[in-house]
């Protein structure tokens, strides 16, 4: 079968080649690939910033397609059914965190972006009927994450002020869809004024760009603060979401694309009460939540441009230079 690997000795770090396809244990599924999508940690396997990388490993975490065979064991599924993957692997049974086996599909084990994947069983959820297979692809890692970062974590209600950072991403598009949805009042930042207008065009309350001087205090005067926060990005900005939560305000992080904050400004947190969480992925039982929401609400992702496999250089190119506003979905 044919699929993206990644190989640090060639000059794109990738490259799209014949891959053997692994025998079917019995409580696997084999999934015919109609459509993946890419997320930053593909990206950033590429440039070498993701711990634990193997030259020769298809990358990918997010895919849908339709069963092809299964192992021996599985009694749950059929060939011929439409489905998407979760890509959260070994996740335990505590809610609260991951296990120390915690994996995310497509490194260290082979992943989507490939004719075929084979997958345990229980990693498989019924497409949503009313998404297309690009939108299906788009959905399982960022929807994941931005479903728990929101509802477990954030404990969104239909009173609050939501902030969602860097809208353009797929966490972010998600969370803000997903808070839009459970009645939330919605405002997003970016960097880019036409990633604003689209974020008001779907149905958003309004945003800012992170890169005026003064954007905290147009938010607060247009708001009044935000009683939670959504981030993916941290680093020193993350002193001015502290500057515009409201007391009792809660803020959760799930990455660090800016790295991390010089300072923190303990006193704000401190006498403003606020609460500054962690989240990664979700548990399975997130995952189904997750699409109990997606198909009850019919949430249809962003997607932000289809490439083929042959074109993936250009596929990942666009989400290095951050030029995407949703999911890149790529098709065998």
């Amino acid at each position: 079968m044919l699929g993206i690997v990644l190989d640090r000795n060639l000059a794109d770090k990738i490259e799209l080649r014949e891959v053997s396809i692994p025998s079917l244990m019995s409580n696997q599924v084999k999934v015919k690939i109609k459509a993946a999508a890419l997320n930053h940690r593909d990206e950033w396997c590429r440039q070498g910033l993701y711990p634990n990388i193997s030259d020769g490993v298809i990358l990918g975490s997010d895919g849908a397609g339709i069963i092809e065979e299964v192992g021996s064991e599985v009694t749950s599924w059929k060939v011929g059914q439409e489905v998407i993957i979760n890509p959260a692997l070994h996740w335990g049974e505590d809610q609260k965190a991951q296990s120390n086996d915690f994996q995310i599909l497509g490194m260290p084990e082979h992943g989507t972006l490939s004719e075929y994947v084979i997958v345990p069983a229980d990693r498989l959820h019924l497409k949503p009927s009313h998404l297309n297979w690009e939108e299906a692809a788009a959905l399982p890692l960022a929807g994941l994450t931005a479903f728990r970062a929101l509802v477990y974590q954030g404990k969104v209600t239909s009173s609050d002020q939501v902030l969602i950072t860097g809208f353009g991403g797929g966490v972010a598009q998600f969370a803000a869809q997903f808070s839009k949805a459970l009645g939330a009042k919605v405002y997003v930042s970016s960097s880019q004024e036409s990633k604003i207008q689209k974020a008001i065009e779907i149905g958003l309350d309004g945003g800012f760009n992170y890169r005026d001087d003064d954007w905290t205090k147009k938010a607060l005067n247009e708001t009044g603060g935000f009683d939670l926060i959504i981030d993916g990005a941290s680093g020193d900005g993350l002193n001015d979401l502290i500057k515009v939560s409201r007391p009792g305000a809660r803020i959760v992080i799930y990455g660090a694309t800016q790295g991390n904050p010089g300072k923190l400004e303990a006193r704000r947190i401190f006498w403003n009460q606020l609460k500054i969480m962690g989240s990664t992925m979700g548990s399975d039982n997130d995952f189904s939540e997750m699409l109990k929401l997606v198909e009850e609400k019919e949430i249809k992702p962003l997607v932000d441009q289809v490439f083929s496999f042959e074109n993936a250089v250009a596929a990942f190119d666009r989400m290095r230079d951050g030029k995407q506003l949703g999911k890149i979905v790529l098709k065998p």
